[in-house]
């Protein structure tokens, strides 16, 4: 019996196929690809870690372009409407950050949270102005790894996108970026 608990096993560890595929490194991002869906493949990793993974590739090689709410379909507040129109718009859009304009899209003069709309309706002094978060204005060609990285850094989770010309383009979201991730996620902005 004895002799049975010293042979080594017929199957190998986890770590040491885990290992195996490591070990060799590979050229090209083809290359390393094509090893993640080895390691799948020989059940190292599952389904959706190989999804996230891909993900966080595709994303170091995509621009905030590619994945922006265009200016035509952002959820915006136009500081000029009254205060007491806020609320329905936000309970429509169920959105939690807002894009505050004067007038016109292209003049976004800051980020509203839907929570600070809590002090009009407890019958506070309220200034929309002076609930504004600074907007923090982007390239589209901005790559989104280092838009994550800079959301994360800021703790910022909105950014509005402006083209070569200096127009607003559209929004992105620190939740737009992580779809791209991890796939969708049922909370908008």
């Amino acid at each position: 019996m004895a002799a049975e608990s010293e042979k080594p096993s017929n199957k190998t560890s986890l770590l040491e196929r885990l290992s195996h595929f490591l070990l060799r490194e590979p050229e090209d991002r083809e290359q390393l690809v094509a090893l993640l869906h080895g390691a799948y493949e020989n059940s190292l990793m599952d389904a959706d870690s190989l999804a996230m993974i891909e993900g966080v590739l595709q994303v170091s090689e995509m621009q905030v372009r590619d994945i922006m709410i265009p200016r035509s379909q952002m959820d915006v507040i136009d500081i000029t409407d009254p205060p007491e129109t806020f609320i329905p718009h936000v309970i429509e859009t169920a959105h939690s950050r807002f894009p505050v304009i004067e007038d016109d899209k292209n003049d976004v003069i800051g980020i509203l949270l839907a929570k600070d709309l809590l002090r009009y309706y407890a019958g506070e002094d309220f200034e929309v102005r002076d609930m504004l978060r600074p907007a923090v204005f982007i390239p589209e060609s901005k790559r989104l790894n280092i838009l994550l990285k800079e959301f994360r850094s800021n703790r910022n989770h909105i950014a509005i996108v402006v083209d070569e010309y200096g127009g607003v383009a559209g929004m992105v979201t620190i939740e737009d970026v992580l779809e791209q991730i991890v796939g969708d996620i049922e909370d908008e902005y």
